[in-house]
């Protein structure tokens, strides 16, 4: 029975990876207990569209079948989400200048991913720039843990938030020393409380220098979107960006392209105000996919002055943008542990 279950799974594709779920090893042993077919499966990115449709489509099979479905998830992966237990999956921010809007996509971003259901953390470690807690109205301030040792994160908006700028005064300077802010950054992401986490953003600063390698080597970062926006001048930084996580071997998800365009409420008409084809350009160069074109929309501003993500606003026009971001990157996450482990299948069974 768990053999003729088993070659019935096989039509279930996974469309990124292009083959049957079977084929890929994404399948683990299936046990048929009566009526009910348990099924372990080779997921790592809760609540993305891909992997939501691959469940759904295997919970279909089994039911043709005659049997109700119980699913699990069994990865063995080799990415840094794979490599300790419950450990979150961790997209890195970035850009190789300021002024692009990469907090704005890390607080859309990581919004729009808890909005499909994801537990969701967001580390705020633009050390110059810790804008992210007036972008989500945050009042509070973290306070300790029960255990007295560790900071409980403020939670607004379904995430869980830690910045920097809870340490400094919303006028002061931030004035110190790198060494200085490697400990900072270093305390503040371990000695925060998390629980537990699908998904862990982190908005890193601008630039690529000591605060952001202290921070590749401090976190298992699974990939990075590289931010930019679409004139030469940005995408000449957004290519250091890009090649800091190449040279250290952390998985680029994609590009997003920021202020991509300014549609007139009047006529209607499109204005490329920072020019054109920037973020496709930078995504071709490198062979990586273009994630999002964020419009350059006065919503995006004013949400963030008030506290509220755009991307909560309904159906208009940069909501609908940083949910796809958000879905894209999901499925990007999913595709790449899949792909690490339907990897490690196909050598075990050759090892065989």
């Amino acid at each position: 029975m768990t053999s003729t279950l088993r070659n019935a799974l096989a039509r279930v594709d996974d469309p990124i990876l292009d083959d049957d779920i079977v084929s890929l090893g994404l399948v683990g042993d299936v046990e048929v207990d009566g009526d009910t077919a348990h099924v372990p499966l080779a997921l790592g990115a809760p609540h993305s569209p891909v992997e939501t449709q691959i469940t759904e489509d295997v919970r279909a099979v089994v039911r043709e079948e005659g049997y109700e479905p119980v699913l699990s998830v069994e990865i063995d992966d080799t990415t840094p989400a794979g490599q300790m237990d419950g450990a979150p999956n961790v997209i890195a921010v970035s850009s190789g200048k300021g002024g692009v809007g990469k907090s704005t996509v890390s607080v859309n971003l990581a919004t729009a991913m808890a909005e499909r259901g994801a537990n969701v953390g967001l580390f705020d470690a633009d050390v110059y720039g810790p804008n992210i807690p007036r972008m989500l109205g945050v009042q509070d301030e973290p306070g300790r843990a029960e255990d007295d040792e560790t900071i409980r994160p403020v939670e607004s908006h379904g995430l869980k938030l830690m910045s920097i700028g809870f340490l400094v005064g919303d006028d002061d300077p931030v004035i110190w020393r790198g060494a200085m802010v490697n400990k900072v950054l270093t305390e503040l992401l371990h000695d925060t409380k998390w629980g537990d986490l699908d998904y862990f953003v982190v908005d890193l600063p601008p630039g690529t220098g000591d605060v952001q390698l202290t921070l590749l080597q401090q976190i298992g970062v699974l990939g990075a979107l590289a931010v930019t926006t679409p004139q030469d001048i940005s995408l000449d930084n957004a290519r250091k960006s890009v090649r800091m996580f190449d040279k250290h071997d952390t998985s680029v998800l994609g590009v997003v392209e920021n202020m991509s365009g300014f549609v007139c409420d009047e006529c209607g008409t499109r204005h490329d105000v920072f020019a054109t084809g920037g973020g496709q350009r930078l995504a071709d160069e490198f062979d990586h996919p273009l994630l999002a074109e964020i419009p350059l929309d006065p919503a995006i501003q004013q949400g963030c002055e008030v506290g509220e993500p755009v991307v909560s606003d309904g159906n208009s026009e940069p909501a609908r943008a940083f949910r796809k971001l958000a879905e894209r990157t999901m499925d990007q996450v999913g595709r790449e542990r899949r792909r690490s482990h339907a990897n490690g299948a196909v050598e075990i069974g050759q090892n065989q």
